[in-house]
């Protein structure tokens, strides 16, 4: 009998072993299978520069990290992480813009997005908490912080503003508590904010409203999340195109009177005892405190070449249905120039050629990578790599390559080669760059 159950025993624990081994054999294999794939495509970021991550990014504790790949999943770009030697890595980090939802769906905390060791990083200003630079009463919000998404510029204006509220107990006798530079989603909800509390601000801005935005390509989605803005309401969709956006900051600086001063550039802007005195094109203001809400791109930059002057160059794009049978010349690598490329070459008619001083596209969004691919394999436009133009005619262009001189006809060219970054202007205002501060409230 004892032999009898302790064989039946002995088959039911074979049984359920084969079971086991069953499903965790193939899923084992699944994951090395995986695995691998996922050390190709690191391999592959690596080669094209495109696996660090250009602004905030995930920042994973491996001691913490189980692997168990939830961040992975929960990622809106679909690529920026993997798991490798089962742990999450960061793979294709050019592609991440900060969302957040990895920090967020992790079980265990292992992760938290932010800026890293920014102690050598010449591009990221010194900051407290409150979004102050480490001169007293300039406040840097928005892109140009070094934390991208509008809804992080959005809050970010708006805690800018509710520091400087509790900052300003008795008014000085300079004639703005604020002067906030720049109208996008930054510079507005800081408006916005500083209207709603009775501040006395003036906005100014060296182009129309909308900021970053407002070069985008046209119908170009951006991404929001959920956020709500002073004096307007909550913003509800996960993404708005260009136009929509665009027409929300329209509708708010209507209906809302926002003090605002269009094409008026900042020059300079120097301390004093009552506060700041601030250099513009259209003249001299006086403030208590100073919103930078500049965005990282600049005005554009020129390549500086022959023929760059006549009118069938610009440096954006507005409407592409504005351009059919047209020969094109697009020049840059980046998402706005690979955006406008996307955009001309699909309306009727269009040759549109791309010509670009690199090997190869990197650092570009997943979706813009994806549908750049897709288009050249379709022929719908021509990349020239390792090209630049050297002069621009009436009918042609002509571009220096790595083996020739080559001209080619065409009737308009869109140059997007990045731009002047403010960067010399905040150095000269005085702002550090490097290290954090942490100032207690």
């Amino acid at each position: 009998m004892d032999l009898l159950m302790n064989s039946e025993l002995f088959i039911s624990w074979a049984i359920g072993l084969v079971i086991i081994l069953s499903f965790l054999i193939p899923y084992i294999h699944s994951i090395k299978a995986k695995e691998a794939k996922t050390k190709i495509r690191l391999e592959k970021t690596r080669s094209k520069r495109q696996d660090k991550a250009l602004l905030q990014h995930p920042i994973i504790n491996q001691s913490l990290c189980i692997g168990c790949g939830i961040c992975v999943e929960s990622c809106p770009e679909g690529d920026v992480l993997g798991l490798i030697n089962g742990k999450a890595t960061i793979i294709h980090g050019s592609h991440c813009i900060g969302h957040g939802k990895c920090a967020e769906e992790c079980p265990i905390g292992a992760i938290e997005v932010g800026l890293g060791d920014i102690s050598q990083r010449e591009d990221i200003p010194q900051l407290s908490s409150n979004f102050e630079s480490n001169i007293n009463g300039i406040y840097i919000v928005g892109e140009l912080s070094g934390l991208a998404l509008i809804k992080n510029a959005i809050s970010h204006g708006i805690d800018a503003i509710n520091h400087i509220n509790k900052c300003i107990s008795i008014k000085a006798k300079s004639i703005y508590d604020v002067v906030i530079v720049g109208t996008g989603p930054s510079g507005i909800a800081s408006a916005l904010r500083a209207q709603e509390l009775g501040l006395n601000y003036l906005v100014i801005d060296q182009d129309t409203i909308g900021g970053t935005i407002l070069h985008y390509p046209r119908r170009k989605l951006a991404l929001v999340q959920h956020i709500e803005l002073p004096l307007y309401g909550k913003l509800n969709k996960g993404e708005y195109r260009k136009e929509e956006l665009l027409h929300i900051w329209e509708k708010i600086i209507k209906s809302q009177n926002i003090n605002l001063q269009s094409n008026c550039k900042l020059l300079k802007i120097n301390k004093d005892k009552d506060g700041f005195k601030i250099e513009t094109s259209n003249g001299l203001l006086e403030s208590n405190k100073v919103v930078l809400a500049l965005g990282r791109r600049g005005t554009p930059r020129k390549l500086n070449i022959q023929g760059e002057e006549l009118s069938k160059v610009m440096y954006k794009l507005i409407d592409a249905e504005t351009y059919k049978d047209r020969k094109i010349l697009v020049v840059g690598g980046g998402d706005s120039a690979i955006e406008a490329a996307l955009g001309l070459a699909h309306q009727s008619g269009n040759m549109v050629t791309i010509s670009y001083r690199k090997d190869n596209f990197f650092r570009l969004k997943a979706r813009n990578e994806k549908n750049i691919e897709n288009a050249i394999s379709d022929k719908l436009l021509k990349v020239i790599f390792n090209s630049s133009p050297i002069s621009i005619n009436e009918k042609t262009v002509t571009l220096k390559t790595s083996d020739t001189n080559l001209e080619i006809e065409n009737e308009f060219v869109f140059i997007f080669a990045g731009g002047e970054l403010p960067f010399p202007l905040l150095n000269q205002i005085g702002i550090e760059f490097g290290k954090k501060i942490e100032v207690a409230v």
